[in-house]
């Protein structure tokens, strides 16, 4: 087994106001020096069996077309994390 991430942004074009509520959030607590914050999605999957390339694709697939919405966000990244032995 092994897990994935997969890591999902707003397009930069698109208002974030999640993150700009919590940079806004950030300077009023003396958090000085970040200029902006943005917020994302963190998908965590659990895939069984060995991750090939076959894998990877599917999940970026998954990725593309179910995790995300792809009209105002972007897949940023998809990672192995962890592969456990069974």
């Amino acid at each position: 087994m092994a897990t994935i991430l997969v890591h999902v942004m707003p397009k930069p074009e698109i208002l974030d106001p999640q993150g700009k509520a919590v940079g806004s959030a950030l300077a009023r607590l003396g958090f000085d020096g970040i200029e902006s914050a943005r917020q994302g999605k963190r998908f965590e999957l659990t895939v069984d069996g060995e991750v090939t390339d076959a894998v990877l694709e599917k999940v970026r697939a998954a990725a593309s077309q179910v995790l995300s919405n792809p009209v105002i966000e972007d897949v940023v990244e998809v990672t192995v994390v962890e592969v456990t032995a069974l």
